[in-house]
Protein backbone atom coordinates (compact mmCIF):
# COMPACT_ATOMS: atom_id res chain seq x y z
CA UNK A 1 0.00 0.00 0.00
CA UNK A 2 1.00 3.54 -0.78
CA UNK A 3 -0.37 6.36 0.86
CA UNK A 4 -1.21 7.74 4.52
CA UNK A 5 -1.18 4.91 6.92
CA UNK A 6 -3.71 6.51 9.46
CA UNK A 7 -3.07 3.74 11.96
CA UNK A 8 -0.30 5.30 12.57
CA UNK A 9 1.39 8.31 14.59
CA UNK A 10 1.78 11.65 13.04
CA UNK A 11 5.63 13.02 13.97
CA UNK A 12 5.92 16.83 13.81
CA UNK A 13 8.68 18.28 12.84
CA UNK A 14 10.73 21.44 12.64
CA UNK A 15 10.87 23.14 9.34
CA UNK A 16 12.42 26.76 8.70
CA UNK A 17 10.74 28.91 5.98
CA UNK A 18 13.33 31.05 3.46
CA UNK A 19 11.90 33.63 1.09
CA UNK A 20 14.38 34.33 -1.42
CA UNK A 21 13.31 37.75 -2.98
CA UNK A 22 14.99 41.37 -3.56
CA UNK A 23 11.42 42.43 -3.99
CA UNK A 24 9.24 40.72 -1.03
CA UNK A 25 8.44 41.85 2.86
CA UNK A 26 6.85 40.39 5.25
CA UNK A 27 3.29 42.08 3.79
CA UNK A 28 3.47 40.82 0.84
CA UNK A 29 5.22 37.71 1.19
CA UNK A 30 2.44 35.77 -0.62
CA UNK A 31 4.77 32.82 -1.33
CA UNK A 32 6.03 32.49 2.26
CA UNK A 33 3.18 32.91 4.01
CA UNK A 34 1.38 29.70 2.15
CA UNK A 35 4.09 27.97 2.87
CA UNK A 36 3.77 28.77 6.69
CA UNK A 37 0.27 28.10 6.89
CA UNK A 38 0.38 24.45 5.36
CA UNK A 39 3.15 23.88 7.52
CA UNK A 40 1.61 24.67 10.13
CA UNK A 41 -2.23 23.03 9.20
CA UNK A 42 -0.36 19.81 8.34
CA UNK A 43 0.69 19.30 12.01
CA UNK A 44 4.26 20.43 11.77
CA UNK A 45 6.43 23.76 13.52
CA UNK A 46 7.44 26.18 11.65
CA UNK A 47 10.58 26.87 13.39
CA UNK A 48 11.77 29.95 11.90
CA UNK A 49 10.76 32.34 9.20
CA UNK A 50 13.06 34.74 6.75
CA UNK A 51 13.12 36.96 4.06
CA UNK A 52 16.87 37.35 2.21
CA UNK A 53 17.82 39.23 -1.17
CA UNK A 54 18.92 37.50 -3.85
CA UNK A 55 22.57 37.28 -2.43
CA UNK A 56 24.41 34.15 -2.73
CA UNK A 57 26.25 34.75 0.90
CA UNK A 58 23.16 35.90 2.62
CA UNK A 59 21.20 33.04 1.41
CA UNK A 60 24.01 30.54 2.39
CA UNK A 61 24.77 31.66 5.80
CA UNK A 62 20.88 32.19 6.22
CA UNK A 63 20.91 28.46 5.38
CA UNK A 64 23.76 27.38 6.91
CA UNK A 65 22.53 28.74 10.20
CA UNK A 66 19.41 26.37 10.09
CA UNK A 67 21.03 23.60 9.47
CA UNK A 68 23.37 24.01 12.37
CA UNK A 69 20.51 24.96 14.56
CA UNK A 70 19.82 21.02 16.16
CA UNK A 71 16.25 22.18 16.40
CA UNK A 72 15.58 22.78 12.72
CA UNK A 73 14.82 19.31 11.04
CA UNK A 74 13.82 20.51 7.59
CA UNK A 75 14.39 24.05 5.40
CA UNK A 76 12.30 25.16 2.91
CA UNK A 77 13.19 28.21 0.25
CA UNK A 78 11.29 29.66 -2.46
CA UNK A 79 12.13 31.67 -4.80
CA UNK A 80 15.85 32.87 -6.67
CA UNK A 81 15.70 28.48 -8.30
CA UNK A 82 15.55 30.48 -11.91
CA UNK A 83 17.26 30.72 -14.72
CA UNK A 84 18.05 34.81 -14.75
CA UNK A 85 21.48 36.24 -13.34
CA UNK A 86 19.63 37.64 -10.07
CA UNK A 87 18.50 33.55 -9.18
CA UNK A 88 21.35 32.40 -6.88
CA UNK A 89 19.26 30.13 -4.79
CA UNK A 90 20.78 26.46 -5.79
CA UNK A 91 24.55 28.02 -6.21
CA UNK A 92 23.84 29.25 -2.67
CA UNK A 93 22.87 26.15 -1.51
CA UNK A 94 23.94 23.19 -3.31
CA UNK A 95 27.60 23.64 -1.71
CA UNK A 96 26.22 23.06 1.55
CA UNK A 97 24.88 19.58 0.46
CA UNK A 98 26.08 16.15 2.27
CA UNK A 99 23.85 14.43 -0.63
CA UNK A 100 21.56 15.82 -3.42
CA UNK A 101 18.10 14.16 -3.55
CA UNK A 102 18.00 14.12 -7.23
CA UNK A 103 14.55 12.33 -7.39
CA UNK A 104 13.11 15.24 -5.68
CA UNK A 105 14.02 17.47 -9.06
CA UNK A 106 12.85 14.83 -11.29
CA UNK A 107 9.44 14.61 -9.36
CA UNK A 108 9.05 18.42 -8.60
CA UNK A 109 9.27 18.83 -12.66
CA UNK A 110 6.64 16.01 -13.39
CA UNK A 111 3.98 17.55 -10.88
CA UNK A 112 4.95 21.28 -12.18
CA UNK A 113 4.63 20.03 -16.08
CA UNK A 114 0.95 19.37 -14.86
CA UNK A 115 0.61 22.52 -13.77
CA UNK A 116 2.36 24.62 -15.95
CA UNK A 117 3.51 22.54 -18.90
CA UNK A 118 6.94 23.01 -20.60
CA UNK A 119 7.35 26.25 -18.12
CA UNK A 120 8.85 23.73 -15.52
CA UNK A 121 11.95 24.01 -17.77
CA UNK A 122 13.04 27.31 -16.10
CA UNK A 123 12.99 26.18 -12.62
CA UNK A 124 16.10 24.71 -10.92
CA UNK A 125 14.05 23.44 -7.82
CA UNK A 126 16.74 21.12 -5.76
CA UNK A 127 16.97 19.72 -2.33
CA UNK A 128 19.40 17.62 -0.47
CA UNK A 129 20.43 16.85 3.12
CA UNK A 130 23.12 19.07 4.94
CA UNK A 131 24.24 17.86 7.85
CA UNK A 132 21.63 16.14 9.00
CA UNK A 133 19.33 18.34 8.39
CA UNK A 134 16.51 17.93 4.75
CA UNK A 135 16.43 21.18 2.29
CA UNK A 136 14.15 21.84 -0.45
CA UNK A 137 14.35 24.90 -2.89
CA UNK A 138 11.51 25.67 -4.53
CA UNK A 139 10.27 28.10 -7.33
CA UNK A 140 9.07 31.38 -5.92
CA UNK A 141 5.58 31.57 -7.21
CA UNK A 142 2.37 30.49 -5.43
CA UNK A 143 1.39 27.51 -7.64
CA UNK A 144 4.86 26.09 -7.68
CA UNK A 145 4.85 26.38 -3.51
CA UNK A 146 1.77 24.59 -4.05
CA UNK A 147 2.93 21.85 -6.13
CA UNK A 148 6.23 21.10 -4.60
CA UNK A 149 4.43 21.22 -0.78
CA UNK A 150 1.17 19.58 -1.55
CA UNK A 151 2.16 16.90 -3.82
CA UNK A 152 5.72 16.25 -2.88
CA UNK A 153 7.18 17.11 0.10
CA UNK A 154 4.11 16.84 2.57
CA UNK A 155 3.79 13.49 2.17
CA UNK A 156 7.20 13.05 2.53
CA UNK A 157 7.63 14.94 5.72
CA UNK A 158 4.18 13.27 6.75
CA UNK A 159 5.71 9.63 9.33
CA UNK A 160 2.40 8.20 8.39
CA UNK A 161 3.49 7.78 4.80
CA UNK A 162 4.37 4.45 3.57
CA UNK A 163 5.97 2.53 2.18
CA UNK A 164 8.68 4.88 3.29
CA UNK A 165 8.79 8.65 3.79
CA UNK A 166 11.88 11.06 5.10
CA UNK A 167 11.01 11.32 8.38
CA UNK A 168 11.45 7.64 9.43
CA UNK A 169 14.91 8.09 8.11
CA UNK A 170 15.41 11.22 10.53
CA UNK A 171 17.66 9.43 13.21
CA UNK A 172 19.97 7.64 11.36
CA UNK A 173 21.18 10.49 8.41
CA UNK A 174 23.98 11.13 10.60
CA UNK A 175 25.52 7.51 10.79
CA UNK A 176 28.65 7.41 10.07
Amino acid sequence: MHGINDKLDFQPVNIAVLTVSDTRTHDNDTSGTLLAERIEAAGHHLAARQIVPDDKAGIRATVAGWIADRQVDVVISSGGTGLTGRDVTPEAVAPLFDKTIEGFSVIFHQVSFESVGLSTLQSRALAGVAQGTFVFCLPGSNGAVKDGWDKVISYQLDSRHKPCNLVEIMPRLMEG
